[in-house]
C-alpha cells in the first residue's frame, strides 16, 4: 500500500511539474491560465493525499477551501483577460445580474 501511494505521489508531482511548464511555456493566455487551473487542482489532489497518508482529518477543509479559491481565481483571471476589467459587463454577460 506504501509503495502504491509513493508512487501515486510522484505521479502527481511530475503532472504538477508538466503543469509548471506549461504555466512559463504558454503559448497563449490560456493555455497558461489552465495550467495553473491544473497545479492548483494537483494541489488539492496532494493535500487529500497527505490526509490519507497521515490520518489527518482537519485538513480535508483546507483542501476545500483552497479548490474554491482556485476556482474563483481562475473564473476572475479568465474575465480579465476577456474584459480587460473586473467590474465591466457586457450586453449577455452571466453577470449582469
Amino acid at each position: 500500500m506504501t509503495i502504491v501511494l509513493m508512487i501515486t505521489v510522484l505521479a502527481v508531482f511530475l503532472t504538477m511539474a508538466l503543469a509548471l511548464v506549461r504555466a512559463f511555456k504558454g503559448p497563449t493566455n490560456y493555455d497558461r491560465i489552465l495550467a495553473v487551473n491544473v497545479f492548483g487542482t494537483k494541489t488539492v489532489l496532494v493535500v487529500a493525499l497527505i490526509v490519507f497518508i497521515t490520518g489527518h482529518d482537519d485538513l480535508v477543509d483546507v483542501a476545500l477551501v483552497y479548490a474554491l479559491i482556485n476556482f474563483i481565481t481562475v473564473v476572475a483571471v479568465l474575465k480579465l483577460v476577456k474584459m480587460r476589467d473586473l467590474a465591466a459587463s457586457r450586453e449577455g454577460d452571466i453577470t449582469d445580474g
